[in-house]
């Protein structure tokens, strides 16, 4: 038998050769200096008895002071001492007396991890992100909320043996550390994580359903449409704001055209057609991944062609400050309104709520408003037959509807037209 001594001290030579141990195990010492351990036994295929050869790993002296995770991992990498040499061998030969062949039952073991792997909780987290028809902010935004708040608990699990406990664990911790807003996020995104888990038969319930009203409801205070007088005063208080004019021409804009406040400080000069008054915004930067086509009211015309002097050798018609490959981050319009006290009274996004309020009050039909803001026909079979966009009738709304916060702005009262009128 062999000794670890003699293992360590073999020398390689021209060609390879052999230390035989027992019971089929030797070491093969090759020309480039490896020790390889080979474990040498015979099966019957039908009615002849074959040899075969299973290759254990390569010969490793165990470091001084090593750990018992650290040892573990060293055998995953296929460095066995002489000792485990031979505890692997007798594994194979368990395996061989039941008739299965341990290269072939190793490669199993390998496929299975593989699978493992592939079904925990993290891995179908990364699946369910990439398959959503998110822009890429959002998916990131999205996944940086999983890493943070649900992967350190449940990420390495598999996913099918995660229970209600688990899921609760992560909810408390979410609404304790961060708040109700990420816990009600982490809570739905977890139970999209298991649909499509149940969906691809890797798990079989949702265990988030259980504990879904463990914790109080988040009550998100959307911000109301704001009136006349405050339109007017918060439009004169952006006027006012001389840090940086970028901003508040992206305000106008927004203000102008009702859009998202994304599409309005991502927006690209080769998405206008000033001569035209329109601007098209392609399909991957809206909402509802549906090409939109916005008319622009004189207003916003001559603020585009008056910027264009400075921002237009850019692709962005709001470059960001630091980069200037890069649009602006509408986190800036918000910190616009922290500056000019407007935090917590209205959030970019009740703008078009604000405008569809009061468009609804001037008498203008509620198809062209909902083209105008971009939604979705809700009931799908108008949505079948109506494709509509309306732009006839929407190029002179927005032109009242910019000509009506100008007003405003100045002070004025204004009177909402009647919708015979508007009609």
């Amino acid at each position: 038998m062999l000794t670890d001594t003699q293992c360590r001290n073999a020398k390689a030579k021209a060609k390879p050769y052999k230390l035989t141990d027992s019971n089929g195990l030797y070491l093969e010492v090759k020309p480039n200096g490896v020790k390889a351990w080979r474990y040498r036994f015979r099966m019957t295929a039908g009615t002849e008895a074959r040899e075969n050869l299973f290759a254990i790993g390569d010969y490793a002296q165990a470091p001084a002071g090593e750990t018992a995770n650290q040892a573990h991992a060293r055998r995953m990498g296929g460095r066995f001492t002489l000792a485990e040499a031979r505890d692997e061998r007798a594994k194979a030969r368990a395996l061989v007396k039941q008739g299965i062949n341990p290269a072939q039952q190793r490669k199993l073991e390998r496929i299975e991890r593989g699978q493992q792997h592939a079904n925990t909780f993290e891995a179908v987290a990364r699946e369910w992100v990439a398959m959503k028809d998110w822009e890429a902010k959002t998916k990131a935004r999205r996944l940086d909320t999983l890493s943070r708040v649900a992967f350190p608990k449940l990420g390495a699990l598999p996913i099918k043996d995660v229970q209600p406990a688990h899921i609760l664990e992560v909810l408390r911790a979410a609404a304790e550390k961060n708040g109700p807003t990420v816990a009600a996020e982490i809570r739905r995104a977890m139970s999209g994580v298991f649909e499509l888990a149940i969906a691809t038969l890797r798990a079989s319930s949702d265990p988030v359903h259980p504990v879904r009203r463990a914790l109080p409801p988040n009550k998100t205070q959307h911000k109301g449409p704001l009136d006349a007088g405050e339109i007017g005063q918060l439009l004169r208080d952006i006027d006012g704001y001389e840090r940086n004019h970028q901003t508040v021409a992206a305000f106008r804009l927004m203000w102008w055209t009702l859009c998202r406040p994304s599409e309005a400080t991502e927006a690209k000069w080769d998405e206008f057609d000033l001569d035209a008054a329109l601007w098209h915004i392609s399909a991957e930067r809206t909402k509802q991944r549906k090409a939109h086509s916005v008319p622009l009211p004189t207003q916003a015309v001559q603020m585009l062609r008056a910027i264009h002097g400075i921002t237009g050798r850019h692709a962005h018609v709001f470059p960001h400050r630091d980069n200037r490959k890069n649009p602006m981050s509408d986190a800036t319009l918000r910190q616009a309104l922290k500056q000019i006290g407007w935090a917590g009274r209205y959030s970019p996004h009740a703008t078009r709520t604000t405008g569809s309020t009061r468009l609804n009050e001037m008498g203008f039909p509620g198809d062209w408003i909902e083209r105008q803001l971009g939604h979705a026909e809700p009931n799908a079979v108008r949505r079948t037959y109506n494709h509509a966009d309306h732009m006839a009738q929407r190029t002179p709304m927005m032109q009242q509807w910019a000509d009506y916060l100008d007003s405003v702005k100045q002070g004025n009262k204004v009177v909402p037209i009647l919708t015979s009128r508007a009609a």
